[in-house]
């Protein structure tokens, strides 16, 4: 399945040159140019890595990260047309992947690409190697040893494991379990996350794959 990326750039004859390079790499690539459309089409639309210039109409490459960083932990690479930018970026420790100074090559920004995502699939390994989920038989292994879950909290599991960073609200996580469109609360979701929560580091203390995000939900990481 191919990766996808996500290209935020205000100069549209930039960004198709540089979209078409990643595509010629194997990706896909979705360009957006507007700085407040940015957020919404994200937490609709999740990606592999995204490219993002610091001056966009709107609103800023700087304020778009501090909010995607609120949802997500996708690797971010920041572009800015001035070198002593991103001197200034770097100090400020906001913690994205990578920066690169226009005028950039296209080529060299592939290579970037390629090096974060096989990082970020280095800890995927690791991650796998963590928690194991099948499907088909319902199985989970922490650490190689089966823990024993109720249906919905399988169901819960594996649909924060589908989806890991991405952060979702208790009405989210209850359409996504009971799809019989039954009257739960929110207090049903938190039991199911505290019980899986406590199968979980029965076997491992330290895994502590479901993170609470005060006043949004939850989200998955290992």
């Amino acid at each position: 399945m191919s990766q996808h990326i996500l290209i935020v750039e205000d100069e549209q004859s930039l960004a198709q040159v540089l979209g078409e390079y990643i595509k010629q790499a194997g990706f896909d690539v979705h360009i957006i140019n507007d700085g407040l459309a940015v957020i919404d089409w994200l937490k609709a639309n999740p990606v592999d890595l995204i490219i993002l210039d610091l001056m966009l109409p709107g609103k800023s490459g700087l304020d778009i990260y501090r909010e995607l960083r609120t949802f997500t932990n996708v690797p971010v690479v920041m572009a800015t047309a001035r070198i002593d930018e991103i001197d200034r970026l770097i100090g400020l420790e906001l913690g994205a992947d990578d920066y690169i100074c226009k005028p950039y090559s296209p080529r060299e920004v592939v290579v970037r690409v390629k090096n974060i995502l096989r990082r970020s699939g280095d800890d995927k390994v690791v991650s796998a190697q963590l928690l194991s989920i099948n499907e088909e038989t319902m199985q989970v292994l922490v650490k190689g040893q089966e823990v024993s879950l109720t249906r919905a909290e399988f169901r819960l599991l594996l649909h924060f494991y589908q989806h890991s960073e991405r952060v979702f609200s208790r009405e989210q996580l209850m359409s996504q379990i009971y799809s019989d469109n039954r009257v739960v609360t929110d207090r049903t979701i938190d039991s199911h996350i505290k019980n899986l929560r406590r199968k979980i580091q029965n076997i491992d203390a330290e895994v502590d794959c479901i993170q609470s995000i005060y006043g949004v939900g939850y989200k998955f990481a290992l």
